[in-house]
């Protein structure tokens, strides 16, 4: 009895995924050369991921806004779905500046912004000057189809996506046998996608042994009250904040990261939310949000809806300025807040954003020293994982707040996901009303 539970422990995914962040982080400090060669590792998985992303953003938008089989119906859940990104990354902006001026871990430093070589930003800073709001519209609409998916260009291809929907929809039942076949292209690469996850705990092994490896636990001391604070207020982001949205749509946010735990650890190992994109589509609809909302706001929430970056940027700043001594008044923090609402967005998709956003928000200040950035690279990457699991539980939550403002929720779907039960199994009585 004893040896069966412990085989069915070993055979959960979640578990397999804690053991290899686990074996990563050991790895990582007892030989960090070793740990810095298995990063191909992590970045196989990675690219065995994004190699799928295209065809099933495509498939999942043009799906769900085909079947809704009313475009101005898309044109409101679109509208609903931006106006929810704006108002929680506000919030998000807001606690990460409110707890950074409580804890103040930069106070002290005294970091002369002269001396620092900027030499290790430079391609941050460069990209940060092409970063412009009009240069990120103009960008989301491709030189060409092919283009967009090929470069993995997820704005672009959510665009062509809900333009071909919507001519899809036009078209009225002619277009059914396509949208049927686009359904099952859809469950076809959900199936490539359950082969992959059996090498996610190697991708998140090798990631973390990078990581540990790469940057040392060492670094982790040194800027230990900033790692805390951002750990912190994800946390309370993530509890008061999404858990007041919860409450809100009635479903517990702990059954909910329960419900998604295997997806939190892949995504805390890799620092990859685009890791589980695929996952969380089919969980999202699997829990009894209408297949048109979750095709719709998931894959945009990855653009518009990074709650945890938002909490890092202000964060970030104003730490740079604490340690370089530049003293900010309550009104150059409220303009800090206000760019970063335009450059959280603007840098979205680009490599590195948060650093992007970072630099860009300060080269627009002219207060702060963009210099001061290079004191942020060597806890980046761990830093990143904080945001990148608030990121991930924002967007899961955007989903169902967005689905229960519809209408359109099946509440005993949920119940039965959520407890681990199937909906079959769930007896008619127990049914509730969306």
């Amino acid at each position: 009895m004893h040896s069966s539970r412990l085989k069915t422990i070993f055979s959960k995914l979640y578990f397999q995924i804690l053991l290899g962040i686990v074996a990563g982080v050991i790895v990582g400090y007892l030989d960090p050369k070793l740990g810095v060669e298995l990063k191909p590792l992590g970045d196989l998985f990675i690219k065995l991921i994004r190699m799928l992303l295209a065809p099933i953003i495509f498939a999942s938008v043009v799906v769900g806004i085909a079947r809704m089989g009313n475009i101005r119906e898309a044109g409101r859940v679109g509208l609903k779905a931006i106006l929810y990104f704006e108002i929680l990354s506000t919030l998000s902006l807001v606690l990460g500046m409110i707890v950074i001026n409580i804890v103040k871990p930069g106070v002290g430093m005294n970091i002369d912004a002269g001396h620092i070589d900027a030499a290790s930003i430079t391609s941050y800073t460069t990209v940060a000057q092409h970063s412009t709001i009009t240069e990120f519209f103009m960008n989301i609409v491709p030189n060409s189809v092919v283009g967009a998916f090929a470069q993995g260009e997820m704005l672009q291809i959510i665009l062509f996506s809900i333009l071909f929907a919507i001519a899809l929809t036009r078209m009225g039942e002619r277009a059914k046998p396509l949208v049927d076949l686009l359904d099952l292209f859809l469950h076809g690469m959900f199936g490539i996608v359950r082969i992959v996850m059996y090498v996610a705990p190697i991708g998140a092994f090798g990631a973390i042994a990078f990581t540990i490896g790469r940057y040392g636990i060492g670094t982790l001391a040194s800027f230990g009250q900033l790692m805390v604070a951002v750990y912190l207020t994800c946390v309370l982001f993530v509890v008061v904040v999404l858990g007041t949205v919860m409450r809100l749509c009635r479903i517990s946010l702990w059954s909910f990261m329960k419900y998604i735990k295997d997806e939190i650890l892949i995504v805390f190992g890799t620092a990859s939310t685009e890791a589980v994109l695929p996952q969380m589509l089919m969980k999202m609809e699997a829990m009894g949000c209408q297949k048109s909302v979750v095709g719709m706001v998931l894959p945009t929430g990855y653009t518009f809806n990074a709650d945890g970056t938002a909490i890092y940027l202000t964060m970030a700043a104003i730490f740079v300025a604490q340690a370089t001594n530049v003293n900010l008044s309550i009104w150059d923090q409220l303009l800090i807040l206000g760019v970063m609402l335009l450059t959280s967005k603007g840098s979205a998709g680009v490599a590195g954003a948060g650093f992007v956003a970072l630099a860009a928000t300060l080269s627009s200040m002219h207060k702060i020293p963009v210099s001061g950035l290079v004191l942020l690279l060597g806890i980046d990457r761990f830093l990143n994982e904080a945001r990148a699991v608030t990121n991930l539980i924002g967007n899961g939550v955007a989903t169902i707040a967005i689905a229960r403002w519809e209408g359109v929720l099946d509440d005993r779907q949920a119940a039965a996901a959520l407890s681990g039960r199937t909906r079959e199994a769930i007896p008619a009585v127990e049914a509730t009303k969306a």
